[in-house]
């Protein structure tokens, strides 16, 4: 079990995320990913955009650098890729993908998830959440990994299963998508959660949900923390 240790100030690691909340609508959707052709919201490998001006009680949010997956079943290597971009590390999503062992069906597994962030920068773990809906000392644990990552610099790469009547905003609603994304902020005055997503369903690119939406995501997946 690797040693974590939280931060002193979660306000120490409030910064500011310059990407755009909303980006060009998505065309097409893949069940599995989710998502059109990449276009990315990076310039010479930094961010770019409007800040979130201005911040709100409660609120840790970390600085990424956001791309749209770039094949409708790399939402995956393109989650991983926004959250090592939070630690200052830039890999191709064709160099994720082949790390992940990604192929036209998508990422199989969280744990591939977890292998390839703890490579680069140790830290994660795999947890499973087979319970649908999940139990409560689930949610506290999630909760919890949540608190401790964002607080520590690491976002969260969540696999999701989104079925019609429980999605994220702009997901086809006609369909139920497997999926992963990054979850790279929260406020712990409303608990809600900060989503990059990968697959930008109509545009939406980065996101608020309800903390309780995002447990009732997750099963019968997990996440990498």
């Amino acid at each position: 079990m690797r040693q974590r240790k939280l931060v002193a100030s979660a306000a120490a690691l409030t910064v500011v995320l310059a990407v755009p909340l909303l980006g060009p609508a998505a065309a097409g959707a893949a069940v599995e990913a989710g998502g059109p052709p990449a276009t990315s919201q990076s310039a010479a490998g930094r961010p770019t955009g409007v800040a979130q001006e201005p911040r709100t009680m409660g609120e840790v949010v970390l600085n990424v650098d956001y791309q749209v997956q770039e094949t409708g079943y790399w939402c995956g290597p393109a989650a991983v890729r926004i959250a090592l971009s939070a630690r200052g590390i830039y890999r191709s999503q064709a160099d994720l993908a082949a790390q992940l062992g990604t192929h036209t069906g998508g990422t199989d597994w969280i744990g591939q998830v977890t292998r390839v962030l703890s490579n680069h920068v140790g830290w994660y773990e795999t947890k499973e959440m087979p319970n649908d809906p999940p139990t409560q000392a689930q949610k506290d644990l999630l909760w919890r990994d949540i608190v401790l990552n964002i607080n520590n610099n690491y976002p969260i790469v969540a696999n999701i299963v989104a079925p019609p009547g429980n999605q994220p905003p702009g997901y086809p609603p006609n369909q139920t998508i497997y999926h992963y994304f990054t979850v790279i902020g929260y406020n712990d005055v409303n608990r809600t959660v900060l989503i990059a997503d990968p697959a930008s369903f109509s545009g939406y690119q980065f996101y608020w949900l309800t903390f309780d939406q995002l447990a009732s995501l997750i099963p019968p997946k997990g996440y990498s923390a």
